[in-house]
C-alpha cells in the first residue's frame, strides 16, 4: 500500500545520510519533499502541516546538530512522529464487557463492512475462543443478508435467521435478545451503508446504537478512498461516535493516506487491517511496525508471527530430519510452496523484509510471477506418487503427460525439475555440514520455493545503512 510513499521518503533520506553535517536549509529542503510525498499519498492537508511542523521543531535543534549521524537522527525523528500520527500502540477489539459484547460495524456502501464482519467473527472464534453471533441489518442492498449468511457458513459462525420485511431496528433488538438467551459472548451487527453520507443513514445507525449500546463501534474504511476517507471519518465520529477503525483493501495499490489521516482526524485508533480477500486475511494494526514498513525498515516481527501461524512444527521437524539424511523429494517441495502461499506469497513476504525498497528494481527485472506458485503446484499434482518420490523417472513421455495434465508446457515442467535439482543439491550440501550448516544455510520450513528470489539477490544486505 505504501510503496510510492516508501520510495519517495527513501530517496529523501538517502541524500540526507550521505552528508556529514546538516544545515537548516538541508533539513528545510528535505521537509519540503516529505510534505509533497505525504500530499501525493492522499494524506489530509491539516495532518501534513502538523506532521511537518513537529518534525521541523526537532530536526533543526541541537539534538540533530550534535549527533554523530545527523541523517540517521532525522530518520528517527520522522519515524517517531509517524508512530505518533498512526497511534502510539496497537489496540485490539475491546471484549471487556458483560456478555454479549455488541460490536457495531458502520461505514459507507462498498467499503467492505460485510466481509470485515465475517473476518472479525472468524478471528474472535478461532483466536479468542468466543461464541459469536452475526446479524445483518442491511435491508436496502439486495442479498446483503444472504451474503453475511454465506460468510457465516464459511467461518463456521452462526447468523441470525432472516425474516423478510423486518426493519433494521427490529432485527437489532431480536439479535440482542437471541444472543442473551442463547449465551453468545459477542454479537456483531452489520449495518447498512450508503454511497454517500446522508441523514437517513446516520439516523438509522444512531437508532441501532441507542437500542443495543455497543461496546465497540467500528468504522470500516476502504484504504483506496483517499482524501474522502477523512470526511467519512469525521462525519461518523461526530454524529454516531466510533471507538475504532478497520482499514480494508490494504493489499491493493492504495497510496496510504487514509491510514495516516484517520487516526489524527477521528482521534480513534486503527484496530484492524484487511490484507486480502480470504476470511483469515485480517491482522491487528501495529503503528510502529507500519511506520517501519513506510520507512523501508521492514517488519520482521510480523514476518515471524506469520511464519509461526502457518508453519506446523511437526512438518518442519519432519522436513529437517529428511534434509539431514540428504533426502528431499517433490512432495516436500509441494509442502514448501503451499506454506509460501499461506504466508502471503513472495511479494507479501518481501514487503516485510528490511531494506527491500533498495532492490525493487532488481526484483522487477527478475520478473517474479506470483502465479508461478500455482503453476508449480499444478505440475507436481499432475505427477504420480512414484514420480514425486523418484523425479529421475520423469523422461520425455512422462513430461508430456504431466504438462497436459497441469495445463502447462513441457518447458514449464523442465524448469521446475531443474529448479528442484538445484534445491536438492543444496540440501545435500547442507546435510553434509550438519546442524551448524543448517543454521548457516537457512533452515527449510520457511516456505520459500525454488527460483523465487531475484538473480544475485543477497539477503545479507538487508538492514545495512
Amino acid at each position: 500500500m505504501f510503496e510510492s510513499l516508501t520510495t519517495r521518503l527513501g530517496n529523501v533520506f538517502d541524500r540526507l545520510k550521505r552528508r556529514g553535517a546538516l544545515s537548516e536549509s538541508d533539513v528545510g529542503e528535505a521537509l519540503r519533499e516529505i510534505r509533497v510525498a505525504l500530499l501525493e499519498a492522499d494524506v489530509a492537508l491539516p495532518v501534513v502541516r502538523d506532521f511537518v511542523e513537529k518534525v521541523r521543531e526537532k530536526a533543526v535543534g541541537q539534538e540533530v546538530v550534535r549527533s554523530v549521524t545527523p541523517g540517521q537522527m532525522v530518520v528517527k525523528i520522522v519515524h517517531d512522529h509517524l508512530v505518533e500520527t498512526l497511534g502510539t500502540a496497537a489496540s485490539e477489539i475491546n471484549l471487556e464487557a458483560a456478555a454479549p459484547v455488541v460490536v457495531l460495524m458502520v461505514g459507507l456502501q462498498g467499503s467492505g463492512k460485510t466481509t470485515s464482519t465475517g473476518k472479525i467473527a472468524l478471528r474472535l472464534r478461532t483466536r479468542e475462543r468466543k461464541r459469536v453471533l452475526m446479524a445483518s441489518l442491511d435491508v436496502a442492498r439486495p442479498a446483503a443478508q444472504r451474503q453475511l449468511a454465506v460468510l457465516g457458513e464459511q467461518a463456521e459462525v452462526p447468523t441470525l435467521p432472516i425474516v423478510p420485511g423486518e426493519p433494521p431496528l427490529a432485527i437489532a433488538r431480536r439479535a440482542l435478545q437471541t444472543a442473551r438467551l442463547e449465551g453468545y459472548d459477542v454479537l456483531m451487527l452489520d449495518t447498512a451503508g450508503r454511497l454517500h453520507i446522508d441523514d437517513a443513514l446516520m439516523a438509522e445507525v444512531a437508532a441501532v446504537r441507542d437500542a443495543t449500546k455497543p461496546t465497540e463501534t467500528l468504522l470500516v474504511v476502504d484504504a483506496m478512498t483517499g482524501q474522502d476517507a477523512v470526511n467519512v471519518g469525521k462525519s461518523f465520529a461526530e454524529r454516531v461516535g466510533i471507538t475504532g477503525i478497520v482499514l480494508t483493501r490494504v493489499d491493493g495499490d492504495a497510496r496510504g493516506g487514509a491510514a495516516l489521516s484517520m487516526r489524527a482526524v477521528t482521534g480513534q485508533p486503527i484496530k484492524l487491517i484487511g490484507t486480502g480477500e480470504k476470511l483469515d486475511a485480517i491482522e491487528p494494526f501495529h503503528p510502529e511496525r507500519i511506520a517501519g514498513r513506510i520507512l523501508g525498515m521492514g517488519d520482521v516481527v510480523s514476518l515471524v508471527e506469520r511464519a509461526a501461524e502457518t508453519i506446523e512444527k511437526e512438518e518442519a521437524e519432519r522436513l529437517a530430519a529428511k534434509v539431514q539424511k540428504g533426502e528431499f523429494d517433490l512432495d516436500d517441495l509441494l509442502s514448501q510452496l503451499r506454506q509460501l502461499k499461506k504466508m502471503g506469497g513472495v511479494s507479501g513476504l518481501m514487503g516485510l523484509l528490511p531494506g527491500i525498497a533498495k532492490v525493487k528494481k532488481q526484483m522487477a527485472e527478475a520478473n517474479i510471477d506470483e502465479k508461478a506458485l500455482g503453476k508449480q503446484e499444478a505440475i507436481i499434482l499432475s505427477m504420480t506418487r512414484v514420480e514425486r518420490k523418484k523425479p529421475d523417472l520423469i523422461k520425455a513421455s512422462r513430461k508430456q503427460r504431466i504438462a497436459a495434465g497441469s495445463g502447462c508446457s513441457v518447458q514449464d515442467v523442465n524448469r521446475l525439475l531443474k529448479q528442484f535439482d538445484q534445491m536438492r543439491a543444496m540440501m545435500k550440501q547442507v546435510s553434509k555440514l550438519g546442524a551448524k550448516g543448517m543454521m548457516r544455510g537457512g533452515m527449510p520450513g520457511m516456505g520459500l520455493g525454488p527460483g523465487m528470489m531475484p538473480k544475485g539477490f543477497d539477503p545479507s544486505r538487508f538492514g545495512r545503512r
